[in-house]
């Protein structure tokens, strides 16, 4: 066949070496009734914290919905816990990429990254049409009006607190799309699903219980420790819990490793170790519920679809979108902190959010 035959345009194109209707039928671009021409070529730059990531991921299909026949390539810094059979190229943030990606031209690049360097990188990106946070005259700003609403939001505390949208709503509105309750997609291992469920029943107390495994996710990152609930509060949980008969196992990093074994010790609360992202993500999908802080767990709790209760105290509650999973409990006082990562009380609320608050939460969920 001739150079110029080859459908340089088709979505199953794949640069250098054979596309799958070659491999799987050995049809070529001359003979081929697999080709699918790519419409609308579209760039995502979302870098920022996994959790981040996790919660955009519902524009995925939103966008498949829009446009049609688009092949949709996504830049972060988290590449291992995107959906691989719902993005077509996954890249991750190096100067190599980023090298490559200013030789190329998209239809829509979508920046929802506020960060200064996703910020500049989105205008160097050559596309017919821009959405999200760009840079100009050294400051972020809104390619759309929505954009520049979020970007208001996020600097005047009272503006942010009298926002009424959770943040998926808020960047469908940047990408233009219609919210209709998408679901969050990540990457998972049927495998270790499977795997980290025998391990939830062999890490759980009251093994001859019938009731549901309670997971308890003790920590909430190193940045925002106004967050934390008081380990006393944790241990006066279990033991409620377990009084009520139900199975608990307590979650965590690394960070949380030497105080999960002490909550563990002392209560007797299932715990065995920290683990890697994936088996974390798959013993998250092995728990009825789980009892967090605003934290990754929480946004992994949603992308597997497992039941929530949220405690909340610095932020506006309005931001977070449950996607009907769960329900949030807040200190009774309030808190005078908001987006505080250290606390302006002598105590601080967290000790105001009751151990009955939540437990009332708990079996209200379950």
């Amino acid at each position: 066949m001739e150079f110029s035959q080859i459908k340089f345009d088709c979505s199953h194109f794949r640069n250098d070496i054979p596309c799958l209707p070659n491999k799987e039928h050995g049809v070529q671009c001359d003979n081929c009734n697999h080709y699918s021409p790519i419409e609308t070529r579209i760039l995502i730059i979302k870098l920022g914290a996994l959790g981040d990531v996790v919660r955009t991921t519902p524009i995925i299909s939103a966008l498949r919905k829009k446009y049609t026949n688009s092949k949709i390539t996504w830049l972060t810094h988290s590449p291992d816990i995107l959906e691989r059979k719902s993005i077509d190229t996954i890249l991750t943030y190096s100067g190599e990429q980023l090298f490559t990606l200013a030789k190329q031209s998209f239809d829509l690049v979508i920046n929802l990254d506020k960060d200064k360097e996703a910020c500049i990188l989105s205008n160097e990106i050559k596309a017919d049409k821009k959405l999200g946070y760009g840079f100009e005259n050294n400051h972020i700003i809104g390619y759309n009006k929505a954009a520049e609403q979020k970007i208001i939001t996020g600097l005047f505390d009272s503006i942010s607190k009298a926002n009424t949208k959770d943040y998926v709503t808020e960047i469908f509105d940047i990408c233009e799309l219609n919210y209709q309750d998408e679901k969050y997609g990540i990457n998972q291992s049927k495998a270790l699903k499977e795997k980290m469920q025998i391990e939830v029943m062999q890490v759980a107390s009251l093994p001859n219980s019938e009731k549901p495994v309670i997971g308890l996710n003790t920590g909430c990152g190193k940045r925002w420790k106004t967050r934390l609930w008081p380990v006393s509060y944790w241990e006066d949980l279990i033991r409620q819990l377990h009084t009520q008969g139900y199975r608990v196992i307590l979650l965590g990093g690394e960070e949380e490793h030497d105080k999960n074994q002490l909550i563990a010790l002392s209560t007797g609360a299932g715990y065995r170790t920290f683990y890697s992202l994936p088996e974390f993500i798959a013993l998250c999908s092995n728990v009825q519920l789980i009892v967090t802080q605003v934290s990754m767990a929480m946004h992994l709790a949603l992308a597997v679809q497992t039941k929530i209760v949220l405690m909340n105290n610095i932020f506006n509650k309005n931001e977070f979108n449950l996607m009907q999973l769960g329900e949030i409990v807040e200190p009774k006082t309030g808190c005078d902190c908001y987006f505080g990562t250290q606390c302006c009380r002598k105590t601080s609320c967290m000790y105001d959010l009751s151990v009955e608050q939540v437990v009332q939460a708990i079996e209200r969920v379950v």
